[in-house]
């Protein structure tokens, strides 16, 4: 699936979620979200290369951990991200195959997230990424066949900038907690 993804760092939490609200929109429960990137042994940033993200997702403490691996792909000059996740049973036996596959991980990111379905295959997440002090906000917003990736960039820019948002991360949560990474 195509995607366009844009993200935010916030200058105040509570100050966004009030403006959200007062909209009527208000943010999910929280839940927690553990990845594991993997990039291919040749990666380069801006290369196009797959990044594989092996994701523990836990959103009640009452049942169990749900894991998927995740395929993303970043293409530069459109601005898109292709995304694919799939479901997996065996968090271990998926890892051996990643790596098996030529793969090495690059980094590990633990998050708490909450989430607003803003529309058909357009959502807003509310992130705190362990180890960095600011707060997130992150539109993903799926791309339609006739869809063209700089409107719908526009428009989801056009969104944050009505909730008084303008300070564009566009690092990945890895490279924010790492710094750039290069293979």
């Amino acid at each position: 699936m195509k995607k366009i993804v844009v993200k935010m760092k916030l200058k105040s939490r509570e100050e966004f979620e009030n403006r959200l609200t007062a909209l009527g929109m208000d943010f999910g429960a929280i839940y927690w979200q553990h990845d594991r990137v993997y990039v291919p042994r040749s990666f380069r940033r801006g290369g196009g290369y797959p990044r594989l993200i092996m994701r523990t997702e836990m959103k009640a403490v009452d049942r169990p951990a749900k894991y998927s691996i995740v395929l993303k792909r970043h293409i530069e000059d459109s601005n898109i991200e292709i995304v694919d996740e799939t479901k997996v049973l065996d968090y271990t036996e998926a890892v051996n195959i990643i790596l098996q596959l030529g793969f090495k991980q690059i980094a590990e990111i633990s998050r708490r997230r909450q989430d607003i379905k803003m529309g058909d295959g357009t959502t807003m997440y509310l992130d705190k990424i362990e180890g960095v002090q600011n707060y997130y906000a992150k539109i993903e917003a799926e791309m339609g066949e006739k869809d063209s990736a700089e409107m719908l960039r526009n428009e989801v820019m056009k969104t944050f900038e009505s909730l008084d948002e303008k300070n564009e991360a566009q690092e990945t949560y890895s490279e924010i907690l790492y710094g750039r990474l290069d293979g």
